[in-house]
């Protein structure tokens, strides 16, 4: 079969007929993206036995709209009320959240869905333009490189020690020592887990989550009536649509950094074992980083909630690349795709694409039609969704507790992960009442246990040289692009300064 513009037409019109599939599961995915500890596959476990029945075209769209959806889903509590629904929005609340209490909750779901939409749109054309192309990524990026990668993500807890480097440094490695307990990757000796079976896994990423943002903010916030404070109350109140205009011209008016930031994303999201949690970091840093007005970041900036809904929602097109290409999942969700394209007889890998391209081709067309859809269905919603915060703390506030314990529950199913949330909701509020910030401490127990196995990886691989982190090419462009990222902002602020020097000088 012939791959030009005709087939591609043929195949947006086809993808475009399958709407009522598409429609329900983007709300499903909504749903299950909003609630903190349920995610796109878990919910696709549930529902195995109904996709392993459909035909395999239906089954494959039915589950990349659920799984789109769920990434924008994810992103709904975090900017409304400080839960990241996923580990992928854990960057998210950083600016969406102080947008909400200004007032601003209706624009700021705006510019998130419209970030969203247009990350996932783009990175989805670049997939179907770039897919074998993009497969390789996936070979060049090994332990070395993941190690370098990791260290963009944990350079944030030096982005966020700026305005307290003590407090913030402690919190980072308060965080990474979190992250060390359960056994360690090589001789699976017990660290930290002070008895308890549980933790030899490791923390479970969701109750610390939930914990340190969810009930932290649910103690913080029943010491007043409402999240918001009168004037932002009355100003929400008096909101209209043109809040939500506003939120998604911001958006548009800042395509290149959409543009850049959900590449960050799609490249992350092809390295399989990645993740969508390490590019929403990445990408924070980075924007933070190459901004000009860095210390704005924090205090409700429309980039610093752009970026990471950005690049988390690039994830999902970079997911399936490795899958449908190499026949490698690059994630959980791509994971259960292939079970079900096995039992459906389905041979992926570049078989695929020679075979049945209207089937290979159609899954990305698929998402693309997802995203388009999304835009039409899910961005009016903004308007009455943030409406939420209006809420007296009275009701909210027990609501916020009792289901993020289910949701830390639903994960491994122990009744020791509802424990451990609710104390790392105590840690969570005792830190944000003394002034160290909770998301160092986050980013330090998600990136610590993971840079910590790609460093033994690339350890073993060289009998115990530490050189080997300095031995590969690509490795040694992104050591220099780290330090470039930390130092640039040292050398602005300098120059700032001598600017402002020059000019006082000139005007005395």
């Amino acid at each position: 079969m012939e791959i030009n513009a005709a087939f591609f037409a043929d195949l947006f019109l086809h993808s475009l007929s399958l709407w009522w599939v598409i429609v329900p599961s983007i709300f499903l995915g909504l749903v299950v993206g909003a609630i903190p500890g349920f995610s796109a596959a878990n919910t696709i476990i549930v529902l195995l036995p109904f996709t392993l029945i459909m035909e395999v075209e239906v089954g494959l769209v039915f589950m990349v709209a659920l799984y789109c959806a769920s990434r924008m889903g994810a992103g709904i509590p975090a900017i409304l009320v400080n839960i990241p629904g996923t580990a992928g929005a854990a960057a998210t609340p950083l600016d969406g959240y102080p947008m909400v209490k200004k007032g601003q909750g209706q624009q700021a779901l705006a510019m998130s869905f419209t970030a969203s939409t247009l990350g996932g749109i783009l990175t989805t054309v670049i997939a179907l333009a770039a897919m074998p192309l993009l497969a390789r990524v996936g070979f060049y990026m090994h332990s070395v490189e993941m190690v370098v990668v990791m260290l963009f993500g944990i350079s944030l807890i030096a982005t966020i020690a700026a305005k307290d480097t003590l407090k913030g440094l402690i919190a980072g490695f308060l965080g990474l020592m979190i992250g060390s307990i359960g056994t360690d990757h090589v001789y699976a000796t017990p660290r930290g887990t002070m008895g308890f079976l549980e933790l030899y896994d490791g923390i479970p990423l969701i109750p610390a989550l939930v914990g340190l943002f969810a009930i932290s903010e649910a103690f913080l916030v029943i010491e007043g009536e409402s999240i918001l404070s009168r004037h932002s109350r009355e100003r929400l109140q008096s909101s209209s649509w043109a809040q939500t205009l506003q939120g998604f011209a911001i958006t548009l008016k800042k395509w290149w950094h959409v543009t850049w930031t959900s590449l960050i994303g799609l490249v992350i999201g092809v390295t399989p074992g990645a993740g969508a949690a390490i590019a929403a970091f990445v990408a924070y840093q980075q924007s933070r980083t190459l901004s000009k007005t860095p210390e704005l970041y924090g205090t409700g900036h429309p980039e610093g909630l752009i970026a990471p809904e950005a690049a988390n929602n690039g994830v999902t097109a970079g997911t399936l690349i490795p899958l449908l290409v190499l026949g490698i999942p690059g994630g959980a969700t791509a994971a259960i795709m292939l079970v079900v394209m096995q039992y459906q007889g389905v041979n992926v890998g570049p078989r695929l694409f020679s075979a049945q391209p209207e089937l290979g081709y159609g899954i990305f067309m698929a998402m693309f039609v997802t995203y388009l859809l999304m835009a039409f269905t899910i961005l009016p919603m903004s308007r009455y969704m943030s409406r939420v915060t209006l809420v007296s703390t009275t009701y909210m506030s027990p609501l916020i507790v009792g289901f993020t314990l289910i949701g830390s529950f639903v994960p491994r199913e122990y009744m020791f992960d509802m424990f451990l949330a609710f104390a790392f909701g105590i840690l969570g509020y005792i830190a944000r009442k003394t002034g160290y910030h909770v998301a160092a401490i986050l980013i330090g127990v998600i990136l610590g246990p993971l840079m910590e196995g790609y460093m033994l990886v690339a350890l073993q691989k060289s009998d115990g040289d530490p050189f080997t982190l300095f031995s590969s090419p690509l490795g040694n462009v992104l050591w220099l692009a780290l330090v470039a990222s930390l130092l640039l902002p040292v050398f602005l602020k300098h120059r700032q300064r001598r600017q402002a020097a020059a000019f006082s000088e000139g005007e005395g």
